[in-house]
């Protein structure tokens, strides 16, 4: 799958890159099995099978909200993304016209803002 290739040698990651890389590509398979398993339960005439099919679904939901949990809490550019959207009131864009200083609080303090991440490795 392609998610799972990496873009340049694992050995000139740092292990932050190479955790975050696990966890998006784990993140984009679950969505990818959330649209299968729903496409496939709207598509049978089975009424049980459906049922179990919608059950997949909400399982592969839960494994990939369990994986923005990780990465809210293992980068600070996800976290303060995240505190700015998730459960915003409004349209998105107006949430975002605000978050980048047209007349909202931006993101959350206790994180200190957006970050272009560190420059040097960590290993």
């Amino acid at each position: 799958m392609a998610s799972e290739a990496l873009h340049v040698p694992e050995a000139r990651l740092s292990k932050t890159a190479r955790l975050l890389h696990y966890a998006v590509s784990s993140l984009m398979e679950e969505l990818e099995a959330v649209d299968w398993y729903r496409q496939r339960a709207d598509d049978t005439e089975d009424d049980e099978l459906k049922q179990v099919l919608l059950h997949n679904m909400r399982e592969e939901m839960e494994h990939a909200c369990m994986l923005i949990e990780w990465m809210r809490r293992n980068n600070r550019d996800f976290a303060g993304h995240i505190d700015t959207y998730l459960y915003s009131e409004g349209p998105l864009l107006e949430v975002e016209k605000k978050a980048e200083g047209g007349g909202g609080s931006g993101p959350s303090p206790k994180r200190g803002g957006f970050t272009v991440g560190k420059l040097q490795r960590e290993d």
